[in-house]
């Protein structure tokens, strides 16, 4: 039976926990010359109206370390152009390839297409949603941390698909989640409540940064406006004033807290030089973990193996 990513709601805390043991062992395997091409002969195809850097290159490098091939494409270049059904596409596509990537707009477009193929398709980035980042960020946070159980995660900034993705991180592990953002830019409120309905620990909006990062030991932040809200910069750069992750914000968490941020940064705005450049930094090792995770989720979903240790 195949299975899809669209969020990591579609886990069980089993599957997460088996995917980051793969991850690491696939990564282990990858430094020591080892890693063998499990999905050779299969081929992945990415489906992106959205630009990308890192999901698309760790995607494509993933798959081909794994001994597979890649098809990259965006819609202007399908007959989704000329008003094909993402119904007709996902069952065409389905026939000619073993996975499916997609980095698109609206989730009603990604629900459709995987409700119609035969094959895994992945959420590579929604409006709503990016699971691949924050699953690979739990890999970043499991290697400096050694344990997720306990761990003080703080968010700080806008309530937005990575931010929905972490709330759902929070439904599922033992984490306790404390977001900071400001009047008018909270994550949607019944993604919130399903996952508190879910969580084992605390999940909670606060408006204080100070307050969402005493005492954490990660500090989340990400650019104040996202793809498709460029328009809008000038009003959120005067909204967000106050959340930027500086310095002074670190010093009310752990001394040994690590930052994230899910790139490409906004230097000065959500995030400081000296904060983003300091000895608390996770971020590019975070960058290269999507590279590790990618490889893992793709190792289990095309490789028909299940997710054993």
């Amino acid at each position: 039976m195949k299975r899809d990513l669209l969020t990591i709601l579609d886990l069980s805390t089993e599957e997460i926990d088996a995917l980051l043991r793969r991850a690491d062992r696939l990564k282990k395997q990858w430094r020591q010359g080892t890693l063998r091409p499990t999905l050779a002969g299969k081929t992945l195809a990415l489906l992106f109206d959205k630009p990308s850097t890192r999901t698309r290159v760790s995607f494509q490098v993933a798959m081909y370390q794994l001994g597979g091939q890649v098809v990259v494409l965006t819609a202007q270049e399908t007959q989704l152009s000329r008003d094909e059904s993402l119904a007709d596409t996902a069952r065409v596509l389905s026939r000619y390839l073993d996975g499916l990537v997609v980095r698109t707009f609206a989730d009603a477009r990604i629900e459709e297409l995987a409700r119609y193929a035969k094959i895994p398709v992945i959420n590579g980035l929604t409006d709503l949603y990016h699971p691949c980042q924050v699953l690979s960020d739990l890999m970043t946070v499991r290697e400096k941390k050694g344990d997720l159980t306990g761990l003080h995660v703080a968010w700080v900034g806008d309530g937005n698909n990575v931010a929905h993705s972490w709330i759902n991180a929070a439904a599922r592990l033992p984490i306790r989640l404390v977001l900071a953002c400001p009047p008018g830019y909270e994550p949607r409120q019944e993604i919130l409540e399903r996952a508190q309905a879910l969580a084992p620990y605390e999940i909670r909006l606060c408006r204080d940064p100070a307050e969402a990062v005493a005492g954490a030991h990660v500090i989340n932040t990400d650019v104040w406006a996202s793809m498709g809200q460029e328009q809008e910069r000038e009003v959120r750069l005067k909204e967000f004033c106050g959340y930027q992750v500086d310095g002074s914000l670190l010093r009310r968490a752990r001394p040994d807290a690590i930052v994230l941020h899910c790139l490409p940064a906004h230097r000065g705005e959500e995030i400081s030089d000296e904060v983003m450049d300091g000895p608390n930094s996770a971020i590019f090792d975070q960058a290269e973990n999507r590279l590790h995770f990618q490889r893992a989720l793709l190792d289990w979903l095309l490789g028909g193996d299940g997710v054993r240790g």
